[in-house]
């Protein structure tokens, strides 16, 4: 069945001098890297291109530019036009043991005045990076410190800044501000959600990215909101992503795989469980306790799947089950299959281990 993708494709400039921890980030994020094995990744030559699907019907065309003096000079002479035009976001990176700030923000000033003249509409986000390295005292006096000055040489663009590390939370949380400013029908896929969380009287309902596992956007109740661990979003995706690459490793399924179809732990407090929702997200749900209130939800998850799916793969908003004029939802085939698909590669995945482990 034909239907219009609507993808919308965003150029995302990854930039900062050559140290600075972009590679690292970037392999972090979307390649699945664990911090400790990003220290044995090399220097970026000139300029690696890669393209991230992420929900479905958006891009990220990530340009990840080298950071050595001569690629930079090339990037804001010779190929300025190239780099710097069409840009959706430039994410700047800033190495805070740096001894050559001032000559970094000479650089950083000459990359805005780029993008003012090619992408005057572009988003800047700076990432003062590598903060584990400062002692925790002087962290947050050292990064508004800096966050000021970058400010005051950012050419009128309005930029946002994080204090971020490999080793911790932080840059889970920077990136999944990013991305949140670049998904489409955001308000829709917030509302979809917001009605599934007053069906099963949700504490608390998170919308995760496959892959990355980066938080695309959640709702909190009454009783979430009193969680006192501010940054549990940020310490769920470190957690789960490390346990998917636990599970890579002793099931040799690719890093990217889906991996598991649910997880869940059920105590006399809460009941508590991640389950894929489309081919490309995990919704994890904190629910009241008992096991009718964990069927309950569970249930509605399952009968939310075709809706958020049809959001998912063509980005149209339609009343919900219908397209155009009341007629059957375009998708709504293809998002049967997609998901009948991604559960039988989990069923033949899930034989083949067990009948390694036989």
């Amino acid at each position: 069945m034909e239907y219009d993708k609507k993808a919308k494709k965003k150029k995302v400039l990854l930039m900062g001098k050559s140290g600075s921890g972009k590679t690292s980030m970037r392999s972090i994020i979307f390649s699945n890297y664990v911090a400790k094995d990003a220290r044995r990744l090399g220097a970026t030559i000139d300029v690696e291109h890669s393209h991230v699907k992420f929900l479905g019907n958006l891009t990220l065309n990530l340009w990840d530019c080298g950071g050595q003096d001569a690629f930079m000079e090339n990037y804001l002479a010779s190929q300025r036009d190239h780099v710097f035009s069409n840009v959706g976001v430039l994410i700047y990176v800033f190495d805070i043991e740096s001894r050559e700030f001032d000559r970094d923000m000479v650089t950083y000033a000459a990359v805005v005045r780029a993008l003012k003249e090619h992408s005057p509409n572009a988003s800047v986000f700076c990432l003062i990076h590598k903060m584990d390295l400062v002692q925790a005292e002087y962290r947050v006096k050292l990064f508004e410190e800096r966050t000021a000055y970058i400010k005051d040489r950012s050419e009128g663009f309005s930029i946002t800044s994080f204090a971020t590390s490999i080793w911790d939370q932080t840059l889970y949380k920077a990136w999944a501000n990013i991305i949140y400013t670049l998904i489409p029908n955001l308000d829709v896929l917030e509302g979809y959600l917001r009605e599934l969380a007053t069906a099963v009287d949700a504490e608390e309902i998170i919308l995760f990215e496959r892959t990355t596992f980066l938080v695309v956007t959640s709702v909190t109740g009454p009783i979430g909101a009193q969680n006192p661990c501010q940054d549990r979003f940020e310490r769920l995706s470190t957690i789960i992503k490390t346990f998917k690459q636990s599970l890579s490793r002793h099931t040799h399924l690719p890093r990217s795989s889906p991996q598991f179809a649910e997880f869940m732990i059920k105590t006399s407090r809460f009941n508590f469980f991640i389950a894929r929702l489309t081919t490309n997200t995990y919704v994890q749900v904190v629910a009241p306790p008992g096991e009718a209130a964990f069927n309950t939800a569970r249930i509605n998850v399952l009968t939310a799947r075709n809706d958020f799916a049809n959001l998912d793969i063509t980005g149209e908003v339609y009343p919900r089950g219908t397209g155009p004029r009341g007629t059957p939802h375009p998708a709504s085939e293809e998002a049967e299959k997609r998901l009948k698909d991604a559960n039988e590669r989990e069923r033949i995945a899930g034989a083949e281990m067990v009948g390694e482990m036989n």
